[in-house]
This record gives C-alpha cells, sequence and structure tokens, in this order.
C-alpha cells in the first residue's frame, strides 16, 4: 500500500461523510467516489446517548455523485469499539446483514447506546455494482429509532490510491 517513505495523506483521503451532528433524524453522508480507490473504511464515531436509542447503518451505491441509480451495498462485516477509551483496545468483528441495525445485527444487542462507540466497515471498489457503472458510496443512519440527542460523525477513509502523489485525487465528484 504504502512504505515507510510515504505519508499516510499521499496515498490515502479523509472525507467526512456527515460532521457531528445530532442524528435523532436520518443522516445521509455525502457520496464519495471509489473510481481511484481500491477500498474506503466507512466510520461512525458516537457519543454515550441514552438506553434505547440505537441508530442503524446502511450503505448505498449510485452511479453519480447525485445518487443517481442509488440501491443498497451488501455488507457482512462490521467492527466495532464499544465504551471509553481507557476500556476497549481492540476492534471486534461482527457478521451482520445488508443494514446494520446496532440494536439487532447480531443475536446481541451491541449494547452502544448509552455508550460512545466507533463502527467501522471496510469496503472494496470491486464490491460495487462496478459492471453497472456504479463506483459512488454513501453512508446513511436511520435516525427514527433514536428518540433522544445522539452526538455523531462518520467519516470515509480511502486508500488504496491508484495515483499516489502529494496531493491524492478527490474522492468527491
Amino acid at each position: 500500500m504504502f512504505g515507510s517513505n510515504s505519508e499516510f495523506l499521499e496515498v490515502c483521503d479523509i472525507v467526512p461523510a456527515f460532521v457531528p451532528a445530532d442524528i435523532n433524524t436520518d443522516a445521509d453522508g455525502d457520496w464519495v467516489n471509489l473510481a481511484h480507490y481500491a477500498r474506503c473504511l466507512v466510520l461512525l464515531v458516537k457519543a454515550a446517548g441514552t438506553a434505547g436509542d440505537d441508530p442503524s447503518i446502511k450503505l448505498q451505491q449510485a452511479t453519480s455523485a447525485a445518487g443517481a441509480g442509488a440501491k443498497d451495498l451488501q455488507f457482512t462485516r462490521l467492527r466495532h469499539k464499544i465504551g471509553t477509551l481507557s476500556s476497549v483496545g481492540v476492534w471486534t468483528i461482527a457478521a451482520v446483514t445488508a443494514t446494520a441495525d446496532l440494536d439487532l445485527a447480531t443475536p446481541t444487542d451491541f449494547a452502544s447506546d448509552d455508550k460512545q462507540a466507533m463502527f467501522a466497515v471496510d469496503v472494496k471498489a470491486s464490491d460495487l455494482d462496478v459492471s453497472g457503472g456504479y463506483k459512488f458510496i454513501q453512508l446513511s443512519i436511520e435516525g427514527d429509532d433514536i428518540g433522544n440527542t445522539q452526538l455523531a460523525c462518520g467519516l470515509y477513509i480511502l486508500y488504496g490510491n491508484r495515483y499516489p502523489q502529494s496531493v491524492p485525487v478527490s474522492a468527491i465528484a
């Protein structure tokens, strides 16, 4: 991916899906273009909230930055760190379905509602319907199950830049 002489931001890009906001309503991130990157780590970082308020994570793919032809992007693995920084040291991997309801995604509750947490989904560009012209992805948070204030932000961390340079190719548009 990159050697010891490369800086992280020479071969990777970080794009906010959405900046820190209250996600007790639906939050749709910007569309990001995977045409110049092999992979994208989609990261949701949330503050501790109220018991029973669990968001749902959904990824979509589209053929344009305007969301043309949007359809669900299937994923089966979700990594998470739930709890305070001093109590969680490693990522845990969970099997999920296409949309990760953080309360119902596995046989047990993620129990993240009243705890700070990070959730990550690693998407390969080849996972998209490339033959159908799909190269854009979007993170969406279903906020209907959240009744109280819940602060969170979403990030896209794109890597595997096909054209490494001091300023990587933009992943927007």
